[in-house]
């Protein structure tokens, strides 16, 4: 068993994950097919569309301060293009360590801390 154990923002965090021998073996073999010293890093990639959907999030919070989970899906619907992309980035800005989130009776309230 391996244990996993951390932090997301505030929230500690502890993951275990069971192998069985068959997960065990198959590890094994994918380790000796490449070994650790000839692994090489992956190329930096170009700035792409999801970089620049998450720069329009953050900026859009940050000059607001703060908004509503609704208001704010809404706006961040209307930046990706659809409902799928504006909850992808409200996910990711409620995960950010720039973003509190506090909860009312009605819905979160999103806070740039920056």
């Amino acid at each position: 068993m391996i244990r996993i154990r951390g932090h997301i923002g505030e929230m500690p965090v502890e993951l275990s994950v069971e192998l069985d021998e068959d997960d065990w073996a198959r590890l094994a073999t994918q380790l000796r097919q490449q070994p650790l010293g000839e692994q090489q890093a992956a190329p930096a990639e170009p700035a792409t569309e999801h970089d620049e959907l998450w720069h329009g999030a953050r900026q859009l919070l940050s000059e607001a301060g703060q908004m509503d989970g609704p208001q704010l899906l809404a706006e961040l619907a209307t930046l990706g293009g659809s409902a799928q992309a504006g909850k992808r980035l409200l996910v990711r800005l409620r995960h950010s360590t720039e973003v509190q989130v506090d909860s009312n009776d009605q819905a979160a309230v999103y806070r740039w801390i920056g």
